[in-house]
């Protein structure tokens, strides 16, 4: 098996690869473009353009359903945990709201005062 460590190429170079990826599994399946562009509502020029790494995110995830593989989109992209110190950021953001009870206070103290 072939491995190449990611880190050392081009995000140009990583799409490439991610698009003959999608191709052999096109090819593994025995669809052919035109059947993935019609089954997603773009032209085969579309699908091309996917397996040369130069597609949108919308269309490379419509041809992983097609294909069957989008179950995949975990293992290359797992679901992110929030940090504990990102948590208390967000909660320190969070809108608070008025009691109702200021006013309250304010008119029972000005009673107390007369």
């Amino acid at each position: 098996m072939h491995f190449i460590r990611h880190a050392n190429l081009s995000p140009a170079q990583q799409a490439l690869q991610l698009g003959e990826r999608l191709k052999q599994a096109r090819l593994n399946q025995n669809i052919t473009q035109e059947q993935i562009a019609e089954q997603i509502g773009v032209s085969r020029r579309t699908v091309i353009n996917a397996e040369k790494g130069e597609a949108t995110l919308l269309t490379f995830i419509s041809i992983l359903q097609v294909l069957k593989l989008t179950h995949q989109l975990d293992a290359f992209l797992p679901q992110q945990s929030v940090s504990p110190v990102q948590l208390a950021k967000l909660q320190g953001q969070q809108r608070q709201r008025a009691s109702g009870n200021f006013q309250v206070a304010d008119a029972q103290e000005d009673e107390s005062q007369w």
